[in-house]
């Protein structure tokens, strides 16, 4: 768990996304840094729009690690030849709070929940949040694959 959460808390580059809706421009995660330690510090969430800020509320090491969102990046880059910025990218996805639970496993292993509060004013309702709800579990894979592969290759190193 300790080794999972230093990649939880700040993680480097992910690989550039192949899934087609974020190269079509809606924003993924790129990386994560950290600015402070334990409740208090700010950690930065970089997508490929720029950065959420989560000011962390709960720094449990190595088990809970909880934040709020006070800023975040657009939605999406629209893809157009001109520079445009409509509407319907400000304030009608947002997100609250975020948080991570790492959970030892009896084999030594370690299972990494990620779950994000957001509120979505899209409308209908009904049928963007089946869009949003399915993009941010796009989005949390991509993390939690990163965060694992991470790890597993810091423990190979480590036996070698």
């Amino acid at each position: 768990a300790e080794r999972v959460w230093r990649y939880v808390v700040a993680f480097p580059p992910l690989p550039e996304p192949s899934e087609l809706w974020f190269r079509a421009g809606i924003a993924y995660p790129q990386r994560a840094e950290i600015h402070g330690r334990g409740v208090g510090a700010i950690r930065h969430c970089i997508f490929s729009t720029g950065a959420f800020v989560e000011p962390i509320d709960v720094w449990d090491e190595p088990r809970r690690l909880a934040f709020k969102v006070t800023a975040q990046p657009p939605t999406m880059k629209e893809l157009s030849p001109f520079k445009i910025h409509p509407p319907h990218l400000d304030d009608f996805l947002v997100s609250h709070r975020g948080e991570f639970l790492l959970e030892e496993l009896p084999d030594g292993r370690t299972r990494l929940a990620g779950t994000t509060w957001y509120s979505n004013r899209m409308w209908p309702t009904a049928y963007w949040n089946l869009w949003s709800d399915a993009i941010l579990h796009e989005i949390h894979g991509r993390v939690l694959e990163h965060v694992r592969d991470l790890a597993e290759r810091e423990e190979r190193a480590a036996s070698s």
